[in-house]
């Protein structure tokens, strides 16, 4: 093996490719996926207020269910959704948007935080 090739990650198995391809670090999978999910809830929160204008004109016109834009922020994209209804305001009027979405995000931070204090605390 040349000199230069030691460096590089050699991935043991499937799923290690992927790190290699990122770096080779499981954080920055983590980054990739949330800049991901975060970009389609974004989208998808303005897809849903151009057809809502469109249903106007044309009632045929099928709307993003609500359970959708929840999940796709439950699965990470608070911050997306948070910003898809600040651009587009989208959702501002429905409490269950002001108030659910803010709290998925508070949830989101503080999994990551208590788990880096019960680590800390535990040994």
């Amino acid at each position: 093996m040349p000199q230069s090739c030691k460096a590089f990650f050699l991935p043991q198995a499937q799923g290690d490719t992927i790190c290699v391809f990122l770096g080779g670090s499981p954080w920055a999978l983590l980054g990739c996926y949330l800049l991901a999910i975060n970009l389609i809830t974004f989208l998808i929160f303005g897809l849903d207020k151009w057809k809502a204008r469109r249903k106007q004109a044309r009632p045929s016109v099928r709307r993003v269910p609500e359970k959708t834009l929840f999940l796709l922020s439950l699965l990470g994209g608070s911050v997306g959704a948070l910003l898809g209804m600040r651009v587009f305001h989208h959702k501002t009027l429905h409490r269950s948007f002001r108030l659910g979405i803010p709290a998925i995000l508070i949830v989101q931070l503080l999994i990551p935080l208590l788990y880096l204090l019960l680590r800390r605390f535990s040994g």
